[in-house]
């Protein structure tokens, strides 16, 4: 059984559906300058989404997804 978190209108949000809205904001990322938790709780609050940045962090740590200052990935690096 998933918890839920509010919507910004009231309805409930699985949380594996925001788990995956996670994942997949993360993998379309510009890698050169990553999302902060602070950042995907904007993104998400755009969709409606009702979530505080340490529920990001958890659901990003849960996901085995690193910090952004862990995730930034150089010009160089992306390029080879």
């Amino acid at each position: 059984f998933n918890s839920s978190i509010n919507s910004v209108l009231g309805e409930a949000v699985a949380s594996e559906s925001v788990k995956d809205r996670i994942r997949q904001i993360v993998r379309d990322e510009d890698t050169s300058k990553p999302f902060s938790d602070k950042e995907i709780v904007a993104i998400l609050q755009k969709e409606n989404v009702d979530i505080a940045r340490r529920t990001v962090a958890k659901y990003r740590e849960m996901l085995n997804i690193l910090p952004s200052n862990k995730r930034k990935k150089s010009f160089w690096e992306v390029k080879h």
